[in-house]
């Protein structure tokens, strides 16, 4: 087993800095980089086909900068390169996170029909006011033709949740500068903006969100991806979100492996769901919290007719909705009630709450087998800060755990920590030593739970003083609210105890594989090859294979 230090790892910031990293509000914005001078830019949008041109949104203090595209896949392949594009300082509206930064196109490029589905990095590279470079990131996607795709894998990448947590421009879907004090979440934001720091690319070594330290008794909670990105200049959000901390590691993995993996971003889910079709097998990875209607019908008809969805992710929350023709996404969360006009005449189960939320009426389960609030917390802050790392397994005969020498009561995963950050699970009971769903769960008829570890959604700790909580019991008491109408104590007392779950279930002609935590992909950085042999059995199995 993995022996961790005992100590956090030390960043050289002062006590004041490190309560600054975690409690206070800070972001990307024009003009930050002061003297040394910058450059920003973004795509018109998260995913193009073959053929399709490419506008590119730049805004820089240098008059010219150059350009590097490569395809991040099993290996990085450089598909264009290109010097001396005039570029110029454009303008940014106050509340760009939530109207987009409106800057003109600064360079547009063609996807050569050559060029392979798949994640394409860019980089931007002029001289800074100083004389040393600047550069700025962006990522799109090259999304595949429609087909047949025999023996392919279709990754979604989760960017509704990229799009939720990006901070840059000061607002977001957790803390921001909006409303009348400039100080609320935003209920809507555009896509029409570059990603912050650390959403592209990461350098090796940066924290992820669950604690690599063996935390004493007693410790007050410590947050070292948080105070890290506040050391480095990177994005608060960084370790929550993004191709750079979540999708990329799966989609290289998969290639290294020898899986042929194409991938699409959740607007074409949204738009255009015949994608899904010709797939015998489409995978969700990481954090995969944000999604809409639409989205969910158009995975749940390919999982009837017969397509298989391999689900290595945690947290399947919130229903959104698109607007502006994909440009703005819409997600009121905590305020919903309040203020979504969906509860004022209009179609409330397309309100922007919690998919639980009793109105709606389609609970995460009903498409993934788990549900969000049965789980959330573990393994950072003061949720289970010293629990489980790895998935303990109850049902090791399972197709899922073949060739894997694994045993009843053993930890899946452990070394590499994959259980962790935020989990998926279910209201459960144990019989004869095994886990079954209990029967107001929601759980979809013919699940079966293969491995359940402990969550929660509350920092409790007696030992530990409310001022020095982060996550608190707020969490836990919208969770109350949401789904039994009041935040009580005695609610809260219902909900604060979470799981996290592998499952498996049919549903019609096809099946559905879910390993219900956003940290499955460290297993995958990490080359665990206990996560990497069950990575490979299920899309084995649902690509043919076996």
């Amino acid at each position: 087993m993995t022996h961790l230090p005992t100590e956090f790892p030390d960043f050289e910031l002062t006590p004041e800095q490190r309560r600054q990293a975690v409690r206070t509000h800070y972001w990307e914005r024009p003009g930050m980089d002061g003297e040394r001078g910058e450059i920003w830019c973004y795509t018109d949008r998260f995913s193009y086909r073959a053929g399709e041109t490419v506008a590119l949104h730049v805004s820089s203090t240098a008059p010219i900068f150059g350009i590097a595209i490569i395809r991040d896949g099993g290996s990085e392949t450089k598909l264009f390169e290109k010097a001396g594009i005039a570029a110029r300082w454009q303008d940014t509206p106050d509340q760009c996170s939530v109207e987009g930064c409106g800057w003109e196109a600064s360079f547009e490029f063609r996807i050569g029909d050559d060029w392979p589905s798949g994640a394409y990095r860019v980089t931007l590279t002029a001289d800074g006011r100083n004389g040393q470079p600047i550069h700025c990131h962006q990522l799109f996607i090259v999304a595949p033709q429609l087909g047949q795709k025999p023996g392919r894998v279709l990754q979604i990448a989760a960017t509704g949740t990229w799009l939720a947590y990006n901070t840059w421009g000061g607002s977001n879907h957790y803390e921001g500068i909006t409303g009348v004090n400039r100080d609320q979440y935003a209920r809507m934001v555009s896509t029409q903006r570059p990603w912050c720091r650390g959403f592209v690319v990461l350098p090796k070594g940066a924290p992820r969100v669950p604690l690599e330290v063996a935390v004493p008794p007693k410790t007050v909670p410590r947050y070292p991806h948080m105070e890290w990105a506040f050391a480095t200049g990177h994005s608060k959000k960084y370790a929550s979100s993004g191709w750079a901390s979540y999708d990329s590691h799966f989609f290289r993995f998969a290639e290294r492996a020898g899986y042929a993996v194409d991938l699409a971003s959740q607007h074409e889910l949204h738009f255009s769901p015949e994608i899904l079709d010709g797939y015998d097998c489409v995978a969700f990875v990481g954090h995969d919290e944000y999604w809409t209607w639409e989205m969910r019908d158009a995975v749940d008809a390919y999982v009837t007719r017969g397509g298989h969805a391999a689900r290595f992710a945690g947290n399947f929350m919130w229903q959104t909705r698109l607007e502006d023709e994909g440009r703005r996404q819409v997600c009121y969360k905590y305020r919903a009630r309040a203020e979504d006009p969906a509860y004022r005449g209009g179609d409330v189960t397309r309100a922007t709450n919690s998919w639980e939320a009793p109105e709606i009426g389609r609970p995460g389960s009903a498409t993934f087998g788990l549900n969000a609030t049965r789980g959330v917390y573990a393994g950072w802050g003061g949720c289970a800060p010293r629990g489980v790392r790895g998935f303990p397994v109850y049902r090791p005969e399972h197709w899922a755990f073949a060739g894997t020498g694994i045993y009843y009561g053993d930890l899946l995963g452990a070394d590499s920590h994959v259980y962790g950050y935020e989990v998926d699970g279910l209201d459960f009971e144990i019989r004869g030593g095994l886990p079954y769903p209990t029967a107001t769960s929601g759980a979809p008829e013919g699940l079966q739970v293969l491995a359940v570890g402990m969550a929660s959604q509350v920092e409790e700790s007696a030992d530990i003083p409310l001022k020095d909580q982060f996550l608190g019991d707020e969490d836990g008491r919208f969770t109350a609210e949401t789904l039994f109408g009041e935040a009580s104590d005695a609610n809260l007392d219902r909900v604060k105890r979470g799981n996290g779950m592998i499952a498996n279930f049919p549903r019609g002609k096809g099946e559905v594989f879910h390993a219900g935590s956003c940290e499955w992909v460290a297993g995958l950085l990490r080359q665990d090859t206990m996560v990497e042999r069950v990575t490979k059995n299920v899309l084995d199995r649902y690509l043919g294979k076996t």
